[in-house]
């Protein structure tokens, strides 16, 4: 019978992603403000970086709601647990992707 107390092999590399994507995140949110304090203009593939770092939060994020509703379901409720997760990951990731659209239109036409 499998040790039910140790935790999931992935649950590590996640968080680590999950802490690291958003350290970036903060570090690029304040140098783009230190860069319109100095007034300086921003081209907009530096927002590549804040949106590759909170797609890295949102992934690790899913996968670590994942481990904990899916793989640690009974047998019997997983089907049930692997739709809803499905339908909560496909309405986080739509919501990511329209936040980095609007943001990307409404920088590229300033």
């Amino acid at each position: 019978m499998p040790d039910t107390n140790q935790p999931h092999p992935w649950r590590k590399p996640l968080l680590i992603t999950e802490f690291t994507a958003v350290a970036i995140l903060l570090a690029s949110m304040g140098w783009f403000s230190s860069r319109a304090a100095e007034g300086a203009a921003l081209s907009p593939v530096w927002l590549l970086i804040p949106a590759a770092a909170s797609l890295a939060v949102f992934i690790s994020f899913i996968g670590l709601m994942y481990l904990r509703w899916v793989v640690a379901a009974a047998a019997e409720r997983k089907p049930r647990h692997k739709i809803v997760f499905s339908l909560l990951v496909m309405t986080l990731l739509g919501v990511w992707a329209y936040g980095v659209a609007n943001t990307w239109i409404s920088v590229s036409n300033a």
